[in-house]
């Protein structure tokens, strides 16, 4: 069958993704830059084609606790915001978590703090892979640096999310989210029956069905012992997510003595860097992490061995590197390279500040 090709941008690709993966409902809050995606969903109409719900809610707190109601009935439900409206989300999210709810999040990431500028940034790593919200919970990170990552994170978003009962997000930068590239489009997934509901997610509170009991979907839990119990199971989960899970891909690695590490639209920059470098005779290599939780920490930290030094690429002031210091334990040095305020690093500016920092 000859494949779908359609030219768009990375959020349209992610209102796309969701409508062929067979979503069930979407509940979110328009945001720039990431409201082409609420655009897309309301101008395509999927309720007339496949049923799926699209609301554009009162707030970003209201969006967030819509997702916790349609996840608690075991159907697939997503949001999707920007940098402040993933704050106004958070305790949503961790309510999520406690109560082990699958679901899809997308942050199209944008500069702050604060109101901060509508232009890209990645300063949301702390909030998402640190966790956000109040609670020691964790959410599977995928990191899209392509049109056509965002469309295929979309299923994969949900799979791993339904597959460890556990909220999952694409954390984007507004790089990717507004840009335009070719994307072959996914096939299209059947919305889940009731049955296949019932037999994937047992827990799943869907009232009063015959032979069945209604369950109860809460993260509340007041006797210390059983909420120990539960914080337990949580952290059983993640170590098997942080076992199974991690995902990232090498750039010229093989024979490098000095490593980037950059993740979405950075590492697409550094690309470039690597080519230029090798050019002028420097043995340069790129590891992208695509999960930046769990953490290619063994990875980064096996290159500890190889290479003299590492440089952390992010548009923020350095929130990442921290992780990869952890990951070499010392043995090399790691040094941050970024731009504030929206303003995106040119090649050579990377270069420049590799050969400053770690020569």
């Amino acid at each position: 069958m000859a494949e779908d090709i359609k030219l768009m941008k990375g959020n349209e690709a992610i209102a796309h993704a969701a409508i062929r993966y067979g979503a069930d409902g979407y509940f979110g809050y328009p945001i720039t830059p990431q409201s082409e995606i609420l655009e897309t969903l309301m101008a395509e109409m999927p309720w007339e084609t496949t049923g799926m719900v699209v609301l554009q809610a009162e707030s970003e707190v209201a969006a967030i606790n819509m997702v916790y109601g349609g996840a608690g009935t075991g159907k697939r439900v997503m949001t999707s915001s920007s940098s402040p409206g993933i704050s106004l989300k958070q305790e949503g999210i961790s309510y999520l978590a406690g109560a082990e709810l699958p679901c899809l999040i997308v942050n199209v990431m944008r500069g702050g703090p604060g109101l901060g500028t509508i232009q890209p940034s990645q300063a949301d790593y702390f909030q998402t892979v640190k966790g956000g919200g109040h609670g020691d919970y964790r959410l599977i990170t995928l990191v899209p640096s392509s049109v056509q990552e965002m469309a295929d994170f979309v299923g994969l978003g949900f799979d791993l999310a339904f597959k460890y009962n556990n909220p999952a997000i694409i954390l984007a930068d507004g790089i990717i989210g507004q840009m335009m590239e070719k994307v072959v489009m996914p096939p299209f997934r059947p919305r889940k029956t009731e049955a296949e509901i019932i037999a994937e997610c047992p827990w799943a509170a869907q009232g009063k069905l015959k032979n069945r009991k209604a369950n109860i979907i809460t993260s509340l839990e007041l006797d210390p012992a059983k909420m120990e119990e539960n914080n337990i199971r949580f952290q059983a989960k993640y170590r098997k997510i942080e076992e199974n899970e991690v995902r990232y891909e090498e750039f010229h690695c093989d024979d490098a003595e000095y490593l980037l590490v950059a993740f979405g639209s950075s590492a697409r920059i550094c690309q470039k860097v690597v080519e230029i470098a090798r050019g002028e005779g420097i043995k340069l290599g790129l590891l992208r992490p695509i999960t930046l939780w769990p953490f290619p920490t063994k990875a980064i930290a096996a290159y500890a061995d190889k290479v003299k030094g590492m440089l952390s690429v992010e548009l923020n002031a350095g929130q990442m590197v921290e992780d990869i210091r952890l990951a070499v334990n010392g043995k090399i040095k790691v040094e941050h390279f970024g731009r504030l305020g929206g303003i995106v690093f040119t090649p050579d500016e990377v270069l420049a500040a590799l050969k400053e920092k770690l020569f």
